[in-house]
C-alpha cells in the first residue's frame, strides 16, 4: 500500500512539473508534493527561472507544518547557490525527515550532491520512483547535460500522398486548423525552432507562438544560412526575442547589416560547403537550448535524418492528395538501394480532427 500510496503522490508532482512546460528553460519542469500523515499538505512547482524552485514554492504553500513530512519531488533538489538558494537546504531547515526523487538530476553542478547532503543531514531519501515519467518530462535537459545537445523533434506535414507542398511551394495549408493548433502546442513547449534559408525565403515564417490565454517564454529562433541569404526584411526579425543566425559566409557586410536589424549572427565550420549540422547542436547546447523543434523543407530534414541528429519525428498527415509532382519529405539524392534505406520506428498514432499524427523515432 505504501509503494502504491508513493506512486500516486509522486504522479501528483509530476503532473505539477508540467505546468511549467512552457516557461522554465533553460531550467528543467519540476514538481513536488509535501505529504504528511498520508494528507497532502503543500504543491509547488517551478515556473520561471530565477524564480523559486518547486520545493521552496512548496514550502511557502504549506497550510500545515512540515516537520517530519515526506518530500516528493521529481528532479534531485539542487545542491548549490544558482539564482537561488540550494534546495535541499530549504528542506533540511524545514525539518523534512524523507525525500522522494523520481531521478538524479544529470547536472554536474547536482549530480548526486543534493541527495547526498540529504541523507547527511539525517533524512531518509529514496530515488527512482516514477523516473522514466519524470525523464519524459524533461528530455530536453537531460540530453544536453548528458550527450551534449539539444533535444531536436522535426515536425513535417504532408498529404496521403506523401507530399508537403505543390510543385510551386504553394502549401497553405494541407492540414487542418486542430493539426495547426497542436504545433502551436509543441513551438510553446520548445527551447528553439530550426529552419533553413530556403524556408525563409519562400515564406517568410515568424516562427512564434500564437497561443491565446497562455503564458508562454516565446522560443528562440535559429535560421540556417550558409551563404548569408537572409533578408533583412524577414518578418521574424521586427518580433520581440532572439533570432540566431548560423552561417558559413565570412561577408562582414552582411554580418553588420543582420546584426543592425536584430539578429545575432554566428559563423561556424563547414562541412561540404554547407554548415557542420552537428556543430550547430553542440553550439546551440552551449547556449543552454533545451529543447529544437525543426520546420522546414526536404533538404535540412534529408541532413538531419542522414547525421541522425533528430531524435523524435512527428508528421501530420492529412486526407488529401497533392500529385506526383508535389514535393517530398526528404532530399536524398544519394539512396539508390534498399539496403541503404533509412528505417524509423512508430511510437504512436492519433485523429488530431480529419487528420492523423505520426510519432516516430530512429530504429
Amino acid at each position: 500500500m505504501a509503494d502504491l500510496q508513493d506512486a500516486e503522490f509522486m504522479a501528483l508532482a509530476i503532473k505539477l512539473a508540467a505546468k511549467g512546460r512552457y516557461t522554465t528553460d533553460p531550467n528543467p519542469r519540476v514538481g513536488c508534493v509535501i505529504v504528511k500523515g498520508n494528507k497532502v499538505i503543500a504543491e509547488g512547482w517551478h515556473k520561471k527561472a530565477g524564480q523559486g524552485h518547486a520545493e521552496v514554492n512548496a514550502l511557502q504553500n504549506a497550510d500545515d507544518d512540515v516537520s517530519g513530512a515526506t518530500a516528493y519531488v521529481t528532479l534531485e533538489p539542487c545542491s548549490y547557490h544558482g539564482k537561488t538558494p540550494p534546495c535541499c537546504e530549504a528542506l533540511i531547515q524545514a525539518d523534512i525527515k524523507r525525500v522522494v526523487v523520481a531521478m538524479q538530476d544529470p547536472n554536474p553542478l547536482v549530480a548526486g550532491q543534493g541527495l547526498q547532503k540529504l541523507r547527511d543531514a539525517g533524512i531518509t531519501v529514496e530515488s527512482g520512483l516514477l523516473e522514466q515519467d519524470a525523464r519524459a518530462l524533461n528530455k530536453g535537459f537531460i540530453n544536453r547535460m548528458e550527450a551534449g545537445k539539444p533535444w531536436v523533434v522535426s515536425k513535417m506535414a504532408m498529404s496521403f500522398d506523401g507530399r508537403t507542398a505543390m510543385a510551386s511551394g504553394e502549401s497553405k495549408w494541407i492540414t487542418s486548423p486542430e493539426s495547426r493548433n497542436d504545433v502551436q502546442q509543441l513551438r510553446a513547449e520548445s527551447s528553439a525552432i530550426l529552419t533553413g534559408i530556403n524556408t525563409v525565403l519562400a515564406d517568410d515564417p515568424s516562427l512564434n507562438v500564437r497561443l491565446e490565454d497562455v503564458d508562454v517564454l516565446q522560443p528562440v529562433r535559429v535560421v540556417l544560412d550558409s551563404n548569408l541569404q537572409m533578408p533583412v526584411t524577414a518578418k521574424m526579425l521586427e518580433l520581440p526575442g532572439r533570432t540566431i543566425i548560423f552561417t558559413c559566409s565570412q561577408d562582414q557586410s552582411k554580418h553588420q547589416l543582420l546584426t543592425q536589424a536584430g539578429a545575432e549572427v554566428f559563423c561556424l565550420p563547414e562541412e561540404n560547403g554547407r554548415l557542420d549540422l552537428k556543430q550547430v547542436m553542440t553550439f546551440l547546447a552551449k547556449q543552454q537550448i533545451n529543447q529544437i523543434l525543426v520546420e522546414a523543407g526536404a533538404v535540412l530534414n534529408g541532413a538531419l535524418l542522414q547525421l541522425n541528429l533528430v531524435d523524435e519525428w512527428l508528421v501530420y498527415m492529412a486526407p488529401c492528395i497533392l500529385g506526383s509532382k508535389g514535393r517530398g519529405l526528404f532530399n536524398l539524392p544519394g539512396m539508390q538501394t534498399m539496403a541503404e534505406k533509412k528505417q524509423l520506428k512508430i511510437i504512436n498514432t492519433r485523429h488530431i480532427g480529419p487528420d492523423i499524427w505520426f510519432h516516430l523515432v530512429a530504429k
